[in-house]
């Protein structure tokens, strides 16, 4: 997963640039969102993966399925994915756009995850510590993954706090093998 997000990261943060320069942030959010909803679909996956589709019939499709819902800039930034083989990624270029958009904004989003539910007072009180740490608006989604044993793993961006038990024995691990 960390290759794909290395990968479309260059993309995301070269269409913010654009989008910022411009003053078109949100077109270029719609605009992002709508080709990485095409780029999931089923039969679009089996057309972007089918070697016997020439990257113009390719273009040619993907132009016409969003044909008056993307202006000229995002039909280029298309072609561009297509050209060097990186349509696949568009929902991760998506992704990325919309974090450098909320950091851009003050806000931060933050994937919590832990061992078991947490209350709303809970996590309230962990974004509130997440605020103070980074300075600035947290907004947070919960998720519950029983693999961690304990405690929780939080993402913000790039920032990872794992404080699971999983975590934990993992990095106990690679420290007894070194």
């Amino acid at each position: 997963m960390a290759e794909i997000v290395t990968i479309a990261r260059p993309y995301a943060e070269a269409a913010f640039r654009v989008a910022k320069e411009k003053g078109t942030l949100e077109e270029w959010s719609g605009e992002l969102q709508f080709l990485a909803a095409v780029v999931q679909d089923a039969g679009m996956q089996s057309c972007i993966t089918d070697p016997n589709i020439t990257p113009s019939k390719l273009e040619a499709l993907i132009t016409s399925v969003a044909a008056g819902k993307i202006g000229e800039m995002g039909v280029n930034f298309v072609k561009e994915l297509i050209h060097n083989g990186r349509l696949g990624i568009l929902p991760q270029i998506a992704e990325l756009f919309e974090a450098l958009k909320a950091e851009e904004g003050g806000m931060l989003e933050a994937r919590v995850t832990s061992a078991y539910p947490m209350t709303k007072a809970q996590l309230g009180d962990l974004v509130k510590k997440l605020e103070a740490k980074f300075k600035k608006k947290v907004e947070a989604s919960a998720e519950v993954d029983a693999d961690l044993i304990g405690g929780v793993k939080i993402e913000i961006g790039d920032d990872v706090i794992d404080a699971s038990v999983r975590g934990k024995l993992q990095a106990m691990a690679f420290a007894l093998t070194r």
